[in-house]
C-alpha cells in the first residue's frame, strides 16, 4: 500500500499544478526602502514546503554533479560541478542573488525529454554559481545550451541588490539542445509580475542593458511556423505560449490583482481579464505609492478581495465565507463548463518568500529571505538572512516529514494543520490567526533595525562572528513562530470545538462562579445562508 501511494504523489507531482506559482516584483525605486523586492509561492500539490540550504564548497577539477528533477527526483544525469560554489539559503545566495519562477508551460511539442537541466536545478545550480542577476542569465542560458532543458515553458524572476530581471525560457523540441530565450530588465521605479503565463511581449533587441536574448528567439518562431511578421512585431507569448481562458483568468488575473491594488489602471486592464479584450496588460507599469515589503507580504495573501473578481461573498463561499475554492478550477454541470477563480493566495502552497535585497547593506546583511510555510495567507513570514549557514530544524524534513508523512516537529505541518481547521469556518476563526500573525510579524519587523545594527558591529571586527549570530536569529525567529504556531492549533481546537465557540475574558477561557467552564456560543449560520438553505429544501424542514 505504501509503494501505492508513493506511486501516487510522484505521478501528481510530475504533472505539477496547471495554474502554480505567483511572483510580484518591485524595483528598487519603486520600494520604501531602496529595496528590491520579489516574491514566491511555491503552489503545487505533491510538494513538501522546506527551506532550502546549499553549503559554500571549493570542488577539484573534474567532478560531477547529479542532476535530479526538482518536482519529481527524477535523475536525469550529470554535469561538470563549478570549482567555487556560494552559500544558498532558500532561494537568495550569500551575494543578496534571488531566483523564483512560474511555470507557463506553452507549446507542448517543443519539450525535450532528453535534456539534463530542469527549471529547478537551473534555479538552484544558478544560485550556487552566480554572483548577480547578470552572472544568474548567462549561467542558466549557457547551462542549457550545453546539457539541453527538460523542463515546459517558463518564467524566472532573477534578481540582486541592484537589478531585477523576467527571463522567459522553452525547449526546441525532442532531442534538440538549448532554448529560445528572452531576459527584460524591470525598471527601478516599476513594480511587475508573473503569473503561469509567458508575459514577454516585444521587446527592442537593440537595447543591450535592458534586454538579452538568445540569437535565435526570433529565427526559431519562423521556423517554426509560429511568427512570420516582422521582427519589431514579434511576441515572445504570443509565438510560444498562445493565449486560453486559463492562461487569462486563472493566470493573468493574479497579476491585475497585484496592478490593481497599486495602480490607478485596474478598469482599464479588467477587460483584458474578462476576454472583452485581447490587448495585453504592460509587462511591468508604475505604483501609485511606493510598496514596503510588508505591502508585498500581505499581497500574497490575496484573495481579490474587493474586487469584481472576489469569491468570499458569493455562494461558493460557504455559510462562513471562505475564499477557497478545492480543484480542480473547471467543473461541468449539464453540457456546460464553469470554473472558479484562482487567486494569489492558495491552499496548495508548499512555501512562500518575499526577499528583500539592500544594496546600501553589506551582503551578509542586507539579504533577507522572509519565508513561511504553507498558504501566505496563513503563514507568518520569519526572517532569514542570506548568509545563514543552516536551516532552522523545523524547515527541514525533520523525523522524515514529507508530503504523506506527518510530523509535530514540521512546520509545513503544524501550519497546515491550523489552516486546515480555519479553511472550514473562515470568517469565524480567521481572527485569531490574524492576530497571531500580526503580532509575530510586527515583532519580526520592528526588531529588524536593531539586529541588523548589531550584526553590523560584530562584521566590522568579525565576518564569521556576523554569520553566526545572523544564522541563530534565523533559527530563533522560526523556532519561536513554530512554537506560537502550535500553541495556537491548540487554542483554536479549545475555543471553536465541535461547532461552538468557548467564552473568553481578558485573554483566558472563561469560567463560571464555581470554577467550571462557562455557557458556550452557538454562531449557527448567518442569515444570508438561511434563506439559500430555505430555498433549497422548501418546507422539508418546516416546524409544523
Amino acid at each position: 500500500m505504501k509503494k501505492i501511494i508513493l506511486s501516487a504523489v510522484l505521478s501528481l507531482a510530475a504533472l505539477a499544478n496547471s495554474f502554480a506559482c505567483t511572483n510580484l516584483i518591485v524595483g528598487k525605486n519603486a520600494s520604501t526602502d531602496g529595496s528590491t523586492i520579489v516574491s514566491y509561492s511555491a503552489d503545487s500539490y505533491g510538494l513538501f514546503g522546506e527551506l532550502y540550504h546549499y553549503p559554500a564548497a571549493t570542488y577539484p577539477k573534474g567532478t560531477m554533479l547529479k542532476v535530479y528533477e526538482w518536482d519529481t527526483g527524477k535523475y536525469l544525469g550529470e554535469i561538470e560541478q563549478a570549482r567555487q560554489t556560494y552559500n544558498v539559503t532558500g532561494n537568495m545566495n550569500e551575494f543578496q542573488v534571488t531566483i523564483g519562477e512560474t511555470t507557463f508551460g506553452g507549446r507542448s511539442e517543443l519539450a525535450d525529454s532528453t535534456g539534463i537541466i530542469d527549471y529547478g536545478s537551473l534555479i538552484y545550480i544558478g544560485l550556487q554559481r552566480s554572483r548577480s542577476a547578470r552572472e544568474a542569465i548567462r549561467i542558466m542560458t549557457d547551462l542549457v545550451q550545453q546539457y539541453g532543458y527538460y523542463s515546459e515553458g517558463e518564467s524566472f524572476t532573477i534578481a540582486d541588490p541592484n537589478e531585477i530581471w523576467i527571463m522567459e525560457m522553452i525547449g526546441k523540441g525532442p532531442g534538440i539542445r538549448g532554448a529560445v530565450w528572452v531576459a527584460v530588465r524591470v525598471p527601478d521605479d516599476c513594480i511587475s509580475a508573473h503569473a503561469n503565463q509567458s508575459r514577454i511581449h516585444q521587446f527592442d533587441m537593440n537595447d543591450k542593458e535592458n534586454c538579452i536574448t538568445s540569437p535565435d528567439v526570433i529565427s526559431f518562431a519562423r521556423e517554426k511556423g509560429y511568427f512570420n511578421g516582422v521582427n519589431k512585431d514579434f511576441s515572445f507569448a504570443e509565438a510560444y505560449a498562445p493565449l486560453d481562458f486559463g492562461a487569462r483568468r486563472f493566470c493573468e488575473a493574479r497579476v491585475w490583482s497585484y496592478f490593481n491594488k497599486f495602480t490607478d489602471h485596474g478598469n482599464d486592464y479588467l477587460p483584458y481579464i474578462e476576454g472583452k479584450t485581447d490587448t495585453p496588460m504592460p509587462l511591468f507599469v508604475k505604483p501609485n505609492r511606493k510598496l514596503s515589503v510588508q505591502d508585498v507580504k500581505d499581497m500574497m495573501r490575496d484573495h481579490y478581495e474587493g474586487t469584481p473578481l472576489d469569491i468570499s461573498n458569493d455562494f461558493g463561499a460557504g455559510p462562513y465565507k471562505t475564499p477557497y475554492r478545492l480543484s480542480p478550477l473547471n467543473f461541468k454541470v449539464g453540457d456546460k463548463e464553469y470554473f472558479n477563480e484562482r487567486p494569489i493566495s492558495t491552499q496548495q502552497s508548499g512555501f512562500v518568500f518575499v526577499a528583500q535585497m539592500r544594496a546600501n547593506k553589506p551582503d551578509p546583511i542586507g539579504g533577507v529571505l522572509w519565508f513561511g510555510v504553507d498558504d501566505a495567507n496563513m503563514a507568518v513570514f520569519t526572517p532569514v538572512y542570506c548568509c545563514a549557514t543552516k536551516a532552522p530544524v523545523c524547515y527541514t524534513r525533520v523525523d522524515g516529514a514529507d508530503y504523506i508523512t506527518f510530523s509535530w516537529n514540521s512546520a509545513f505541518w503544524i501550519f497546515n494543520w491550523v489552516s486546515n481547521m480555519v479553511y472550514p469556518r473562515y470568517d469565524l476563526m480567521i481572527g485569531d490567526v490574524r492576530a497571531a500573525q500580526k503580532e509575530m510579524e510586527t515583532t519580526f519587523n520592528n526588531a529588524q533595525e536593531g539586529i541588523e545594527e548589531m550584526a553590523a558591529k560584530l562584521l566590522a571586527k568579525d565576518k564569521n562572528a556576523a554569520i553566526a549570530f545572523l544564522t541563530n536569529y534565523t533559527n530563533m525567529t522560526a523556532q519561536s513562530t513554530f512554537d506560537t504556531w502550535k500553541q495556537l492549533g491548540t487554542f483554536l481546537i479549545v475555543k471553536y470545538n465541535d461547532g461552538v465557540v468557548k467564552r473568553m475574558k481578558d485573554g483566558q477561557f472563561e469560567r463560571n462562579s464555581i470554577g467550571q467552564p462557562a455557557g458556550v456560543i452557538r454562531p449557527g449560520y448567518p442569515k444570508e445562508f438561511l434563506e439559500e438553505y430555505v430555498k433549497q429544501t422548501g418546507d422539508r424542514y418546516l416546524v409544523k
